[in-house]
């Protein structure tokens, strides 16, 4: 099967974006569910010139608590420090992390980066849809697609299954591409983030501890 370049199709997507608000148009509102400040930092920079953005922040994967607080609260400082052209808000997002067990049960074995993460994946973007259309904005999408080890296909087909779902407009991302990935890196650099070592649950956790380990 042929891969989908996500990246060409937000391109064009973006070029009529751009013709339309310089034509008069308002600047659409984009409904954007960030995992945390290190890969949110290039998608606000690069989506902010073209949207005004709700930055959600929305992961009951991440465990323990002290992590998630630390992560939210690395990205409402990044929001606060960044100088957009278009304004970012922040939206803070239920911290129920048995919403997550129950979306991975049974998936618990599956080594990351296979069907447990595409729940998780489903999990947040589903909130992040349900939370666009019920505020009437005209885009949704993740950060998720910024990291090398999550999969770019599978998060724009949750996406646009969403997008029929709730009868919103999911905005397609392959963020990785353009060196966003290392633009990330600079960014986080330049506002000295807090860069975790996995990706949030319990089983990434152990994962990457098992591996240090060998």
């Amino acid at each position: 099967m042929n891969q989908i370049n996500y990246q060409k199709k937000l391109d064009a997507l973006l070029e009529k974006i751009s013709r339309r608000t310089q034509e008069g148009e308002k600047v659409p509102r984009l409904f954007l569910h960030s995992c945390c400040a290190p890969c949110s930092s290039y998608v606000l920079e690069y989506l902010s010139d073209y949207f005004e953005i709700t930055d959600f922040f929305y992961n009951p994967n991440i465990g323990p608590p002290e992590e998630y607080r630390r992560r939210e609260e690395e990205l409402k400082r990044l929001i606060a420090e960044m100088k957009p052209r278009h304004p970012v808000h922040f939206s803070p997002g239920r911290y129920e992390p048995e919403e997550f067990y129950r979306a991975v049960k049974g998936l618990e074995q599956i080594p990351e980066g296979g069907e447990r993460c595409f729940a998780c994946y489903r999990l947040r973007m589903e909130e992040a849809a349900r939370l666009a259309a019920e505020g009437a904005y005209d885009y949704f999408t993740t950060t998720l697609s910024i990291s090398p080890l999550k999969n770019a296909q599978k998060i724009n087909e949750i996406g646009e299954e969403l997008a029929g779902i709730y009868g919103v407009c999911h905005l397609p991302s392959d963020f990785k591409k353009r060196n966003g990935y290392l633009r990330s890196i600079q960014l986080s650099r330049e506002h000295d983030l807090y860069r975790q070592d996995y990706c949030g649950c319990i089983f990434s956790k152990m994962e990457r501890e098992s591996g240090k380990k060998q």
